[in-house]
């Protein structure tokens, strides 16, 4: 099944920026391909009917854009019926208070990590590099700054006129 047939067709899960018109692209966010994976794995290995449950895809849409990609390893999604999720540590912890399905991410965080370039959270030390950074040379910053003190004070020199 292809991303039209699923945010189109259906309309089940929209795009994140619909086509602008025919033969042009839709646009997808890792968050809503992550949802997309999540709803095939709902239809094809537990033959859920995904139609009844468009009130939680949109839920879980506005609660992942709310949410780090790092912050999303080591978690899974617990889907309580109709609209209630929770995400909790993979942990081997004690069971579930009330019935539940229980998603690890794990295995369609590292799909999108590696179709998306997204950061594996083992390469990080806790935040995204936005920029590149270089090394500074503390001491070029210090004549840099002198440099940049007296032409500010040249230039704020009143000049005489030469008659």
């Amino acid at each position: 099944m292809t991303l039209r047939e699923w945010t189109s067709r259906r309309a089940l899960i929209p795009a994140d920026l619909p086509p602008k018109g025919k033969g042009s692209p839709a646009q997808f966010t890792w968050q809503t391909i992550l949802l997309l994976r999540v709803a095939v794995l709902l239809r094809d290995r537990f033959h859920f009917e995904l139609q009844p449950h468009q009130t939680l895809f949109a839920s879980l849409k506005a609660g992942l854009q709310r949410t780090s990609f790092i912050a999303l390893w080591g978690k899974s999604l617990i889907l309580r019926g109709g609209s209630g999720w929770s995400l909790v540590e993979d942990a081997d912890g004690p069971p579930l208070a009330e019935d539940a399905v229980v998603i690890r991410l794990q295995s369609h965080l590292e799909a999108l990590s590696a179709g998306f370039s997204l950061p594996h959270p083992t390469q990080l030390s806790g935040q995204l590099e936005l920029f590149v950074g270089r090394p500074i040379d503390v001491a070029t910053i210090g004549v840099n700054a002198a440099r940049a003190g007296k032409a500010r004070e040249a230039a704020s020199t009143p000049r005489r006129r030469l008659a």
